[in-house]
């Protein structure tokens, strides 16, 4: 059963945020008129609403908090504004769930309450404490509008869905002191424990333009003492936001406890950078004697690095789920409206589709794929298979909801003659997308989707590959083309893209993409690499939405398979 809003807590909550200013400096816009506007838009002409990605039923939303499995029951804690769709009035909401896929909501968990955090209660992560105790390591805005970092527990261990948290009366237990930026000084990590027994959490910040992973020790969680040197650091990469550090197992997707350390392993610290909004992630070695992390040779940290997602996606967070030995991948999705309609439609953000995370085989990269539990939502289905598709021509694939659907390709490319000569200034591949969109003709390519089309195609979402030719290899650009997305005004529809280690000669190019009315998510290369769109069309939206397969190369290429579902709704947040 849906559990509603207290209104006990509601009133609690609009006394307090009713007294406070507009706050500590934060890396999201500020519209203090807006925070507490609500919409007047009909409930029920919603074409943007998503039917299987978890959103609140109404207001702002953004980053994923402390995701964790506590006696068989899933936990998502999320940024969010309970009275208006831009940013402001933050506080922790909270869902559960027994699958990923369907959640139930429950009273905000943590909302600011105390002088270490009357300003605002700010991302944080979930670490599981000796007996299986969880504990939540959050960032606070205090009076004085400095970052410090607070420790909740749960009311009642014996909760399931640990409704109440009790936070600790000794906090603050991190605060900006020695020369740290006090209004860069965020989002504790989930805690890993030493061979010596004690804890450690990394922080994000910055000094001047260095972005920086502080590293803190403690013997019993609630004692902390600051390293004399960071986890990491990186010159000219600016703040660094929701820092995450987890090892990953260099055979197989089998997940690993946060604190498991050992000289097989590999680690990954993935930070979200301020200054671009993208986020990075690099592959390395963690020294626990020297308490230190150093990237592996050709694993960048800054702009140029790896990142999970090309398109939006952002603040993720991971965690363990002991329960399947995995390790989950949670992350938000902002919109590409402007603010205006944001407030108009009375809600803003998403989070993506659970991803499984883990190592390639190559050891150079992460791999993602939806997790398994979304193909529960399948419906109706549609296959094809070994379908040329001659340059310039255009395949419907009907008999499913097309704007609300799971579609898995792969592409047979026999002949590789006609490949484009690869240009070494090339290097960056959204704005080579941008470039070579779609409805640009080449010789590989464009082949792949065209998504949330309409009939006639004058609004499309195009997720395509090329393929070029660089001395003796083949290069695999894919590309997610949102310029003809929306008939709309006021709507971001920049282009992404991503290089895509595989080799075409050798192996077939495989494209998985999720539709939910107004977002995209594509996965190429069984994963490899990731492009998530927000798109709002005016035509192709509910029953006036269709999907086709494409090529606006010179060369015919081979749907060797194509299976597409439709995805029934699932139940999230529901009031």
């Amino acid at each position: 059963m849906t559990m509603a809003f207290s209104r006990i807590w509601y009133i609690g909550l609009c006394s307090v945020l009713l007294l406070l200013h507009r706050g500590a400096e934060a890396s999201h816009p500020i519209y203090m008129h807006l925070q507490s506007v609500q919409s007047t838009s009909a409930v029920d002409h919603q074409p943007y609403r998503t039917a299987y990605h978890f959103q609140p039923p109404q207001n702002w939303m953004n980053d994923p908090n402390g995701p964790m499995i506590y006696k068989g029951i899933y936990h998502l804690f999320y940024q969010y504004n309970p009275f208006g769709a831009v940013w402001g009035n933050i506080v922790w909401a909270h869902s559960t769930s027994t699958d990923l896929v369907n959640w139930v909501r429950h009273d905000p968990a943590i909302y600011p309450s105390e002088p270490f955090d009357i300003k605002g209660c700010w991302s944080g992560s979930a670490t599981f404490l000796p007996g299986g105790k969880p504990a939540i390591l959050y960032t606070g805005i205090d009076p004085q509008n400095r970052q410090v970092q607070n420790l909740a527990f749960p009311k009642n261990l014996s909760d399931p869905l640990l409704r109440e948290w009790i936070k600790l009366a000794q906090n603050p237990l991190m605060a900006p002191i020695n020369g740290i930026n006090a209004s860069s000084f965020r989002d504790p990590t989930t805690g890993w424990r030493g061979a010596d027994g004690r804890w450690r959490v990394i922080i994000g910040s910055k000094r001047r333009r260095r972005g920086m992973a502080i590293l803190y020790r403690s013997k019993d969680f609630i004692h902390w003492t600051k390293s004399q040197h960071p986890l990491h650091s990186s010159d000219n990469t600016g703040m660094w936001e929701c820092p995450d550090f987890f090892p990953v197992s260099p055979n197989g997707k089998m997940g690993l406890d946060t604190s498991v350390i050992n000289p097989g392993v590999k680690h990954v610290l993935k930070v979200s950078l301020d200054d671009t909004k993208h986020e990075y992630y690099t592959i390395g070695t963690y020294d626990p004697a020297k308490d230190q992390y150093s990237p592996d040779p050709g694993s960048v940290d800054n702009g140029s690095g790896l990142r999970y997602d090309y398109g939006k996606f952002y603040a993720s967070k991971t965690f363990f789920d002991d329960s399947k030995k995995r390790r989950i991948l949670w992350g938000w999705i902002n919109e590409s409206s402007s603010v205006a309609d944001d407030v108009e439609k009375g809600w803003s953000g998403l989070q993506a589709i659970p991803r499984l995370l883990w190592l390639d085989s190559s050891g150079k990269q992460l791999v993602q794929w939806p997790i398994v539990e979304i193909e529960q939502l399948r419906g109706d289905q549609v296959n094809l298979a070994n379908k040329e598709i001659k340059g310039g021509s255009v395949l419907e694939v009907s008999g499913i909801t097309a704007s609300q659907a799971d579609i898995e390709v792969s592409f047979d490319l026999s002949k590789l003659e006609k490949a484009e000569v690869m240009n070494p200034s090339w290097v960056n591949p959204q704005l080579l997308c941008s470039k070579k969109g779609a409805s640009v003709k080449g010789g590989i390519g464009p082949f792949g989707l065209l998504v949330l089309a309409s009939k006639d195609m004058k609004e499309q979402t195009a997720i395509f590959f090329r393929v070029f030719k660089d001395g003796k290899r083949y290069v695999v650009l894919m590309c997610s083309d949102q310029s003809r997305s929306s008939l709309g005004k006021d709507i971001d529809k920049t282009s992404y893209g991503a290089f895509v280690d595989v080799d075409p000669l050798h192996e077939k190019l495989s494209l998985r993409t999720l539709i939910d009315h107004s977002i995209v998510e594509s996965f190429g290369g069984q994963g490899k690499a990731c492009i998530t769109a927000r798109v709002y069309p005016k035509l192709a939206i509910g029953n006036g939405a269709h999907l086709f397969a494409f090529n606006n190369g010179a060369e015919s290429v081979k749907i060797a398979s194509l299976s597409a579902w439709s995805m029934k709704r699932a139940h999230i947040n529901e009031a």
